[in-house]
């Protein structure tokens, strides 16, 4: 279980991140069109993990925005950004932004954030995911992970972007 926190005040996630080194979860999240995609899907191509509760907040906005703006600039690199927002949701917002480098995947139906230890346990956003950064390499293994401590700030992308080198 990480501790992290929502406006200075602790919450919990249901555990830890995965290792580094290991060898991701394989997982099930639904595409906009209400498809399955699982990690097999992106066998080959080093992935990044931008994870958060909602696009209904301005950070969780704002890091999918960023990461659609830096996507363009990495080579044999997708950038997935998922919440427990409905397909539909997450495909009206990226319409309406423009945002064409990311593809938005939902965990409204899954176990992923179970699965990868990141799920909030407790407080008002019991349920949701915790904003978190993990890339894959080509062979589906973590190579970076960040776990964002005060869930109102937006990930450290240098970090994120040196790892990716």
């Amino acid at each position: 279980m990480s501790k992290i926190t929502l406006k200075g005040n602790p919450i919990n996630t249901s555990g830890n991140l995965p290792k580094l080194g290991c060898k991701a979860t394989d997982f099930n999240l639904v595409a906009n069109n209400l498809s399955v995609k699982t990690l097999a899907d992106y066998k080959g191509q080093k992935v990044v993990l931008n994870i958060f509760p909602s696009l209904d907040t301005a950070t969780c906005a704002a890091s999918v925005r960023r990461f659609n703006a830096e996507a363009s600039k990495m080579e044999n690199t997708k950038v997935l950004c998922i919440s427990k927002d409905l397909p539909f949701a997450q495909a009206r917002f990226c319409g309406a932004e423009g945002l064409e480098n990311v593809e938005t995947l939902s965990d409204f139906r899954t176990t992923f954030s179970k699965d990868y230890g990141l799920e909030i346990v407790d407080g008002p956003l019991a349920g949701l995911c915790s904003r978190v950064v993990i890339i894959l390499d080509e062979n589906g293994k973590v190579k970076y992970k960040q776990q964002v401590p005060e869930i109102v700030d937006e990930p450290n992308y240098q970090e994120v972007l040196d790892s990716l080198k």
